[in-house]
């Protein structure tokens, strides 16, 4: 693996691993991804009282929600009004079936003011064609935003664009990327590393790479040349080994590979997963304490794996191993001293996060579908919503499944939820609504 170091760069101070207890949720999951805020309280049924309002963005997509302060911030798109849908074939005659074709997209950065749901900001980008999975949206990228600005992207086959505003809506620059490369289409999401913008910009066929940009101006910083032959959803994580404190980022060829966000030197890099099939990297890698990282790869019906590693000099250690209901698309989530895996189906598994040892496992009944988007906690109760647009409500403990409630919010939700300031945030498609903590 080479490393192409692009400019030089001031020493960074990477962002605390532990959650953010301000109310920010600054990325996918919030702090570190962990998707836990332990300082918060949201009720596990929700009544009419329940939610502080619902606002209708402008266009639609499967990412989530960040926060900051009174502010919320997402990525909606909608067709572009020159789109026009395939031509339909003649009666009559016997046509191999037509793939179905890109279709040009207006992409919108959106602000909404988290006390009242209105629209404080939004602009649009028409710059090209979106065609991606069926469960995939032009707008499945979730932003990074930390207390100076708010970062979007969003790929084509064309180009893969990343931006950043203040959080008054300044446009502070835009960066062209390059191509992406990937039948499922885009919809990897940013995080922000102190001065650093990172992307797991893992591609088909060995094009992508791991990048990071500088955040001040949008200039290239260094990029990891890859191997990767699936394009690759999952976000990285912090862990500290020693003195450093490191990202840890998963991939199918991969496996694992811990980069020094400094300057995006390979510290390890260790393949875990079945390399033989055909699988990928969708849920985002989670920090389970003691320098413990657990991620998770696989595809559809193929086997699917969730891994503990652990980086002991410049090597990394296989912990333990999970082959059993593993979640493909939803991430894992650790609370205390315990990760639950929430699988597509709703099958949920409650181990011990140092050592893997099972305390139950349990299907959870009432589920509408699959799960798209993945668990995030207060402590005390766990959330999860399904395709139907139920969020479901367990509680945190090792002896066994609990169901707490479950709340209709919509027809169709594929999206993971925010937290900030005591209020849970949820998107679905082109709703966003909030619920009242207690």
């Amino acid at each position: 693996m080479k490393r192409f170091l692009l400019s030089l760069l001031p020493i960074i101070a990477c962002s605390p691993i532990l959650a953010d207890e301000d109310g920010n949720w600054p990325r996918l999951r919030g702090e570190n991804g962990s998707g836990v805020v332990n300082s918060a309280t949201i009720p596990p049924v929700w009544k009419d009282e329940s939610f502080a309002w619902k606002t209708t963005l402008p266009g639609a997509g499967n990412g989530s929600p960040v926060v900051w302060g009174d502010r919320i911030f997402l990525l909606s798109a909608k067709p572009a009004e020159s789109a026009k849908p395939a031509a339909a074939a003649e009666k009559g005659t016997k046509k191999k079936k037509a793939k179905k074709p890109a279709t040009p997209q207006v992409w919108m950065p959106v602000c909404v003011d988290a006390k009242d749901g209105s629209i404080l900001w939004s602009y649009e980008f028409s710059d090209g064609a979106f065609k991606g999975h069926k469960f995939n949206t032009a707008a499945s990228s979730t932003p990074a935003v930390d207390s100076k600005r708010v970062v979007f992207t969003w790929g084509t086959a064309a180009k893969l664009t990343m931006i950043a505003f203040s959080h008054a809506g300044k446009k502070l620059w835009e960066k062209d990327l390059g191509p992406v490369n990937g039948g499922h289409g885009f919809g990897a999401s940013p995080t922000l590393i102190g001065d650093l913008v990172v992307l797991n910009n893992d591609q088909e066929k060995g094009a992508g790479n791991l990048l990071a940009v500088n955040a001040k101006t949008g200039e290239l910083a260094w990029t990891v040349e890859r191997r990767s032959q699936r394009i690759s959803y999952s976000i990285p994580c912090l862990f500290k080994s020693g003195d450093r404190e490191l990202l840890m980022f998963t991939n199918w060829q991969h496996g694992f590979t811990a980069i020094d966000p400094k300057d995006g030197s390979v510290v390890a890099d260790k393949s875990v997963f079945n390399a033989d099939t055909n699988e990928r990297a969708i849920s985002s890698p989670i920090l389970a304490g003691n320098g413990i990282v657990i991620g998770t790869c696989g595809f559809t019906a193929n086997p699917k794996h969730c891994v503990a590693m652990k980086l002991n000099g410049s090597e990394l250690e296989e912990i333990w191993r999970i082959e059993r209901n593993v979640p493909h698309i939803p991430s894992p989530i650790v609370v205390g001293e315990n990760a639950y895996l929430w699988d597509d189906a709703g099958i949920i598994t409650c181990v011990k996060a140092a050592t893997g040892e099972e305390f139950w496992k349990a299907r959870l009944e009432g589920a509408e579908g699959s799960f798209f988007g993945s668990p995030v906690s207060d402590g005390k109760s766990i959330f999860c919503a399904d395709e139907s647009g139920n969020i479901h409500s367990i509680a945190v403990s090792t002896e066994g499944l609990k169901v707490l409630g479950k709340n209709k919010i919509a027809d169709e939700c594929r999206t993971t939820p925010a937290i900030g300031k005591n209020v849970m945030f949820v998107r679905a498609g082109e709703s966003l609504v909030a619920v009242n903590g207690l």
